[in-house]
């Protein structure tokens, strides 16, 4: 079994993975009962070796492996890579780089939303992925051979799901896509948890200044206390009793609680004293500097025709050039389109702008329509000249 557990024998393999140019890398955590990940195992293959790293093995220092994720000359691919960096950047404060992501190749190659590892392998190289192991404890010593094989199985075939992915992105010259879309996962901000941001994980929540105020503060409690004892946020205050809490605004351990959700006897802690002082100090903020309200954007009568025009196009859009409906362009994204020529969304950006960006204002503005062909959606674009006919694009 390629099991590493001491420092040396990890400086040695890290060093002949450095002479390659690309690693496979994938981790084995565990979450439910922390704030942060707990990591386990990790495992980097290349083409001439895999090994499994035993991080919970005594006196062993990551360090060469760190070294490794800093290395420009080797591509690290991932699939599905955000916990995995979330990972890395909480134990050494880096992002890996340069970076592949397995599943947002896919996405763009016209995979669908969100492929799995196990489809991927399935639909590229012929292959069943035992998952098996799948749910075991991996933070049980000694690790079985079971989960040993298991765990290198998710990087020796995902080194021939990298180059059949690669493959395709270059011969449909959407290399530079994939690029754009592996730059929220390589920004530092994506993995910096401020608890002063906790609340915007709920920002459609609040529906007047005050409420947000009070979110805000004991939103950042929460997260400050949930990240001091290292135990997940619900174990310090479910969401929904925090918002219940947020719209209330009690102002007495007595107010607290008589709310129908909050936990009995919480009221006379250290914890509910926390949580009244937070709301307090939510109650003092100005309103006027507070982050503006986002309204409900919902369609209404005379964009929700247009709305639904623009679903069907981007079906269509998708469809034709083999790429995940929802990496072009969200709900989100056409409702503020079907609002605004110039709103401030990604889908009248970069690329997705030109497959389909300009088609939708295109469709909003006449130019083009939708019909049925062949039981196939197809756009037919109008001339200017009059008496020419429509093009079917």
């Amino acid at each position: 079994m390629s099991l590493i557990t001491s420092t040396e024998d990890l400086a040695q393999a890290c060093a002949r993975f450095a002479r390659h140019p690309f690693v496979t890398v994938d981790t084995e955590f565990l979450r439910e009962t922390t704030f942060w990940p707990k990591v386990c195992v990790i495992q980097i293959a290349s083409d001439d070796e895999a090994i499994a790293i035993d991080t919970l093995a005594d006196g062993l220092d990551l360090g060469p492996f760190f070294e490794l994720m800093r290395n420009e000359a080797v591509v690290k691919v991932f699939h599905a890579a955000r916990q995995d960096i979330e990972i890395v950047w909480n134990l050494a404060k880096t992002i890996p780089a340069p970076l592949f992501d397995t599943q947002v190749a896919a996405m763009v190659c016209g995979f669908g939303d969100q492929v799995s590892y196990g489809e991927l392998v399935q639909s590229l190289c012929r292959v069943a992925v035992d998952k098996s192991s799948r749910f075991t404890d991996w933070s049980r010593r000694p690790l079985s051979e079971a989960q040993i094989t298991y765990a290198l199985a998710d990087v020796t075939h995902l080194r021939d799901v990298y180059r059949a992915l690669l493959g395709k992105l270059e011969s449909t010259n959407r290399v530079d896509w994939l690029v754009d879309e592996m730059q929220g996962l390589t920004a530092t901000s994506t993995y910096e948890q401020h608890p002063d941001n906790a609340w915007e994980r709920f920002r459609h929540r609040a529906r007047k200044p005050r409420d947000l105020a009070l979110l805000m503060e004991i939103a950042a409690w929460r997260e400050r206390e949930a990240q001091s004892k290292d135990v997940p946020r619900s174990r310090i205050l479910k969401d929904d009793v925090m918002l219940e809490v947020a719209l209330a605004a009690p102002r007495t351990a007595d107010a607290l609680a008589n709310l129908r959700a909050f936990p009995r006897g919480m009221e006379r802690s250290r914890a509910g004293a926390d949580i009244l002082a937070a709301i307090e100090r939510g109650l003092a903020r100005d309103p006027d500097l507070l982050p503006k309200i986002e309204r409900d954007r919902r369609p209404g009568a005379s964009t929700g025709a247009t709305v639904e025009l623009l679903k069907v196009l981007l079906r269509q859009v998708s469809e034709k050039h083999g790429v995940a409906a929802k990496m072009i362009a969200t709900v989100d994204d056409l409702e503020a389109i079907a609002s605004d020529d110039r709103a401030d969304v990604a889908a009248l950006r970069g690329w997705r702008r030109e497959i389909f960006g300009l088609k939708a204002l295109e469709l909003k503005r006449g130019k083009l329509a939708l019909t049925v062909e062949r039981g196939r959606v197809v756009t037919l674009e109008w001339q200017d000249t009059p008496g020419e006919e429509a093009v079917v694009a």
